[in-house]
């Protein structure tokens, strides 16, 4: 069986990452291993490939087959397409010299395409959290609101409440006070009447006669 290039699982659950590595088909997945030709995170965004490019370009000169998932790596790098220049070399397509500027003319555009690529997540990137900002700010403005709805009612039936134990106590006080007058009236009424004079019978006396002038 072929010698293969595949991914080896490493790292814990839900944080895993893989060591791209030379293998004897036959051997687990996760087994022992010819060569370790580097490393492919999923997780990180973009995913992170540290790929050693000579020695996966050489193994796969020996006839080494990559998995589905690794060839993808391999071609992403440009280890699959300078490994076609080469066999091209070979047949007398072309020479080395082609070879290798057609590869770096490839390169250029990848950089390019890459930097684009780039360009265009950070963008995205920040008009997501611009959008998640202005999201957060409008929440807060809806909470600030909502608590702030909540503190004037708080307000308005303290204030409601206040003016009725005002009411209430202005109206206690009144009925005090009427209750005082009330007192204070009934004794001035008993005082007068204990200091008033006992009734003293009047003498009359009679008139006198009214006397007719006579005639002369």
């Amino acid at each position: 069986m072929p010698t293969k290039i595949r991914l080896q699982r490493r790292g814990k659950k839900g944080q895993a990452f893989y060591h791209i590595v030379i293998a004897d088909g036959r051997a687990p997945r996760d087994g022992k291993f010819i060569e370790r030709i580097g490393i492919y995170n999923p997780i990180a965004q973009p995913a992170e490939i540290e790929l050693n490019f000579e020695k996966a370009l050489n193994w796969l000169k020996k006839g080494a087959q990559p998995t589905e998932t690794v060839k993808a790596i391999l071609t992403f790098k440009g280890v699959m397409y300078k490994n076609h220049l080469l066999k091209g070399v070979e047949k007398g397509a072309m020479t080395v010299e082609q070879a290798d500027a057609k590869f770096q003319t490839w390169l250029d555009e990848k950089h390019v395409k890459i930097s684009g690529k780039k360009s265009e997540m950070e963008l995205n990137s920040r008009d997501s959290r611009k959008k998640q900002l202005e999201a957060e700010v409008k929440v807060n403005e809806t909470k600030a609101e909502a608590i702030a709805k909540k503190l004037n009612k708080v307000r308005l039936d303290e204030a409601a409440q206040a003016a009725e134990a005002r009411e209430a106590r202005e109206a206690a006080h009144a009925a005090e006070a009427a209750k005082l007058a009330d007192a204070l009236a009934a004794k001035a009424a008993e005082t007068a009447a204990a200091s008033a004079p006992a009734d003293v019978p009047v003498e009359v006396t009679p008139a006198a006669p009214e006397t007719t002038p006579q005639p002369e």
